[in-house]
Parts: C-alpha cells; sequence; structure tokens
C-alpha cells in the first residue's frame, strides 16, 4: 500500500476522492446509458421504438421531405436529386426558397420540370417574423401535404434510396418523433476528424438518452415528426426570440419517453458536407450551444453533470500527478476509464457506421472540452452569427 494512502495528506486525499467521483459519474453515464446504443443495436439491428407494442400505421405512410434553402444552388444541384429519388411510394419534396439571391430558383425550377413530387415554396424577402430558419421551416411545414414531416438540411444527401422507407419504420403505435443520426461526409486533414468525432460523440449521447427514456434533443440534419404535434405545440413560438434551436429546442420541448422512437439503420443516416475553416465550425458550434442553456432542467442538469466530470477529471489527474499523489492508482483510474471508453464509444461509433476515429479517443476528448471551454467564454462576450 502506498505511503500516500498509510499517510495521507487530508487535501490531496480529498482530491484523490474528488477524482474517484468524477471517475465514477462518468461510468454511469457510459455503462448505464451510452452502452444502450450498442446492445440495443445488435439486438434490433439498427432499429429501435421505444413502445414495444406493433404498428397500426400504414406501412408506407405519406411523407413530406422538408428543406429550407437559402442560396444554396452549390449543395442542392448535388444533394437534392439524391432525395428526389427514393425509392418509397408516397412522397413529397418541399424546398423553401428563403430569398435567395443565386441561382438556386433557377435549378429548383428545372427540378420540378423533372420531379412531379417537387414543391417549391418561394420566400421573395425576408421578413424575419421568426429568427434564424424557423420562419422559412414553419411555411414549409405548414405546406406540407402530409402527416409525417421528415428535416434535412440543403447540404445534407441521404445515405441510400432507402432513407424515407427507414425514418418512416420508426412511426409505430404512440410515436410521433423519429430521431435520426446526421453524419459528415469523411475528409483528409484533423478538422475533419474533430468534427466527425464531435457529431458522432453528440449522436451518440442523444440517440442513447433517448433509448433510456429521456430524449432531449434532435438533429435538423435528420429529424422527422408529425406535423399534427407542430401544430398542437405551436409550432416554435416559445422559443421564437432564439436564432437557433428549429430542432433541439423544439424536440426538447415535446420529447417524452412515450411519443420519440431511434433509427440508428445505416440506411437512415444522412451525410452533411463538413465546414471547410475552423472559424465557420467554432461559430456553428457557438450557435448550437446557445440552445443549451434553454433545454428543460433536468436534461441541463445531465447534461452539466457529465462535462463538469469531464473537465474536472482531467484537471484533477493533472494535479495529482505533478504532485506525485499515487500516481499507480491515480493513472489506473484512467486507464479504466479509456478501456470503457474504447468499449462503450466503440461499439457506438461502430453502430453508426463510423471508422477511423476510436483510436482518437483520448486526444480528442480534452481537444473538444477545451474548445467547449472557449466557446462558452466566447458566447458570453458576443453573440454568434445567425443561420445565413
Amino acid at each position: 500500500m502506498p505511503d500516500a494512502f498509510i499517510h495521507p495528506n487530508p487535501v490531496l486525499f480529498t482530491l484523490f476522492l474528488l477524482y474517484g467521483f468524477c471517475f465514477l459519474v462518468q461510468m454511469v453515464f457510459y455503462w448505464g446509458i451510452f452502452f444502450r446504443l450498442g446492445t440495443r443495436a445488435q439486438r434490433h439491428r439498427g432499429t429501435e421504438n421505444l413502445d414495444p407494442r406493433p404498428s397500426t400505421l400504414d406501412p408506407a405512410p405519406g411523407v413530406s421531405v422538408v428543406i429550407c434553402a437559402h442560396n444554396e444552388h452549390h449543395h442542392l444541384v448535388y444533394t437534392l436529386p439524391q432525395v428526389l429519388e427514393q425509392d418509397y411510394p408516397d412522397y413529397e419534396v418541399v424546398v423553401v426558397d428563403h430569398a435567395s439571391e443565386d441561382d438556386t430558383g433557377f435549378l429548383l425550377s428545372e427540378l420540378s420540370d423533372r420531379y412531379k413530387h417537387l414543391k417549391i415554396v418561394t420566400i421573395k424577402h425576408d421578413l424575419n417574423f421568426f429568427h434564424g430558419k424557423k420562419f422559412p421551416l414553419s411555411i414549409g411545414i405548414k405546406s406540407a401535404q402530409h402527416e409525417i414531416i421528415l428535416l434535412t438540411d440543403a447540404d445534407c444527401r441521404p445515405a441510400g434510396n432507402q432513407w424515407i422507407r427507414r425514418m418512416s419504420e420508426g412511426f409505430t403505435d404512440g410515436k410521433e418523433i423519429v430521431l435520426g443520426y446526421g453524419a459528415y461526409e469523411k475528409r483528409k486533414g484533423i478538422l475533419n476528424a474533430l468534427i466527425r468525432f464531435d457529431a458522432v460523440q453528440v449522436a451518440i449521447q442523444y440517440l442513447s438518452f433517448a433509448l433510456a427514456g429521456i430524449p432531449y434533443m434532435g438533429v435538423g440534419r435528420n429529424l422527422a415528426y408529425k406535423k399534427s404535434l407542430f401544430y398542437t405545440q405551436k409550432g416554435f413560438i416559445t422559443h421564437y426570440t432564439i436564432s437557433s434551436g428549429d430542432d433541439d429546442l423544439f424536440i426538447n420541448q415535446v420529447a417524452r419517453e412515450k411519443n420519440t422512437g431511434v433509427q440508428f439503420h445505416a440506411d437512415a443516416c444522412t451525410y452533411s458536407e463538413p465546414k471547410r475553416t475552423t472559424g465557420q465550425w467554432i461559430n456553428q458550434k457557438r450557435r448550437h450551444l446557445t440552445t443549451a442553456t434553454h433545454y428543460r432542467f433536468i436534461h441541463r442538469f445531465l447534461l452539466g453533470l457529465f462535462s463538469a466530470s469531464q473537465l474536472l477529471f482531467w484537471v484533477l489527474l493533472i494535479l495529482l500527478l505533478s504532485l506525485n499523489f499515487a500516481w499507480i492508482f491515480v493513472l489506473s483510474v484512467l486507464l479504466l476509464k479509456w478501456v470503457s471508453q474504447y468499449v462503450v464509444l466503440g461499439r457506438g461509433f461502430s453502430r453508426l457506421q463510423e471508422k477511423g476515429l476510436i483510436a482518437w479517443i483520448p486526444l480528442l476528448e480534452w481537444v473538444i472540452l477545451l474548445l467547449q471551454l472557449l466557446i462558452a467564454g466566447s458566447n458570453l462576450i458576443t453573440k454568434p452569427r445567425k443561420w445565413k
């Protein structure tokens, strides 16, 4: 037994106990919540709905895909045909052209001649009734003819032609919301690895929380809900003054254990073009982080507890090692944490078809933590740029 435990320094021993407590908190999250994604995926082959009752829905209910576009010609010319060529019997694609000044309108007009299920909604002027994307998205949802609304972004492409079918399969009895995974395209470079790692880590969290019966968010890159739910909740009215949150704040407001399903089949995924510069990505992260402060209390508490335990764990690790306190025990705890991360996150990465990132967990974890601290600090000083 090390002397540090036989004749302990009260302050250092207290720090070690706090270090161990942070470790235990993280293990509860990893094994109690995040591990659900891997285990459920294995058992259900990529499809999970939180209500075990069989579906009485039409096997192919009508679906309205809604996409908002502002100067998105360069993206839509590539992504929109893939959305329009889905293998699904009854669907429409509603594209809201929100005051575009490029060739978006010409492209949509050309595509509408070839695809009769493309519906174009044009907003010529930015009326700004709502902040950010909420106004054009509300118009698109109201223009949709089907009950199931499937959302994606102009720079997103579906994984294949079964995307709509897989996402619609999530609407079993009682389900009004289906959460999907929105990945980023794989590119070369450290920034791309960081963006993809952050996206899959966030996805493991919100999908696993939903599987645990505590849904708290979804991403507009790949999200579906019923039009009647949108009307019942009066759309975005409770948070219309906030620029972001057309996806996560709305889901945080309406999602519950019984009405929320998860789809993580490989065919149900979408892929977005990642940001090309660090500044663009950080600004995107800044917008996203501004909405988290408006989540329900239980979600803010749980997410805050996890983030705080991560940060404090690393601070205490460095402090204990610098003070030469029982380094074998300190590093043993770190090793157990890494093993847990590799097992739990590795299964999640595999389930979400993300390869080549698992080896970078120790490095990318603290890089993301550092960035979150910097972003939180910058958000206190200045407001992030609005959508488009």
